[in-house]
């Protein structure tokens, strides 16, 4: 007896996008019209998914090369201009059989896709690294050097050492290994596009903390980037103590 339309389009629901194939071939020679719908819908489901295999492996490319060197983390950042809040570095060692899908450069993903990814992250990558660099220490030390010493802590606490550290297109001093700075590196590497979610997730989830303790300077919402909106709460208000007073002259 065959199974019932709407039977075959829960199944459709319930399958794994690397068990599409199975399913198109267990269906595709149902001559019912709903079916041939169903059959569709999966062949589209099964191109979407091998087309994100594909550059997932193409992300891949420079972890491959550099495989026979040991775990190999990446490396980027988030909050480097900002007028408010820390700079937060993250390093992250994936794991080369366990791939994560939709992986990609965080300025390109949504914030719910960043937030599902970052869990995803946490739990299958080989390791994850995070370093923060306050305000205070922004103007202390300037946000270049506050941006290589959260990124020094961000690979210092991952789980295992790395041999080589993959970084979005700089070369970190006292790292203590090797470097390959790529340019663009959190578009075309795994490992720097999950370290730039990681970053990215961690300080806007601070930012949102902030916001709650310092309400009238509107952080949720641009997490102290200098929008229009931020500028006239600082001049009404004056800075809080996580602005960074080498970043705000111009405006107070």
């Amino acid at each position: 007896m065959k199974e019932k339309i709407s039977e075959i389009k829960e199944e459709l629901k319930q399958t794994a996008p690397e068990d599409m194939a199975a399913f198109i071939a267990r269906h595709e020679a149902d001559p019912r019209e709903g079916a041939a719908r169903i059959v569709q819908s999966a062949r589209r489901k099964l191109a979407a998914y091998q087309k994100e295999e594909d550059r997932v492996y193409s992300m891949l490319a420079y972890e491959r090369r550099y495989a026979g060197e040991g775990p190999i983390c990446g490396i980027d950042e988030a909050g480097r201009g900002p007028l408010a809040g820390p700079v937060v570095a993250a390093a992250v060692i994936l794991k080369p059989e366990d791939p994560i899908f939709y992986v990609n450069d965080s300025k390109k993903l949504s914030a719910a896709r960043r937030e599902k990814l970052f869990e995803e992250i946490m739990d299958r990558a080989a390791g994850v690294g995070v370093g923060i660099a306050d305000a205070a220490r922004i103007d202390q030390i300037n946000i270049l050097q506050a941006d290589y010493e959260a990124m020094r802590e961000a690979a210092g606490s991952l789980p295992l050492a790395p041999s080589l550290a993959l970084n979005d297109a700089v070369t970190i001093p006292e790292l203590g290994i090797r470097q390959i700075p790529i340019i663009h590196g959190d578009a075309l590497s795994l490992s720097i596009a999950a370290a730039s979610i990681i970053a990215k997730v961690t300080r806007d989830r601070m930012m949102m903390e902030y916001d709650r303790i310092y309400p009238e300077y509107g952080f949720a919402s641009h997490k102290g980037y200098g929008t229009a909106q931020h500028i006239k709460a600082l001049q009404t208000y004056g800075p809080c103590p996580i602005h960074r007073r080498s970043f705000i002259t111009h405006f107070i």
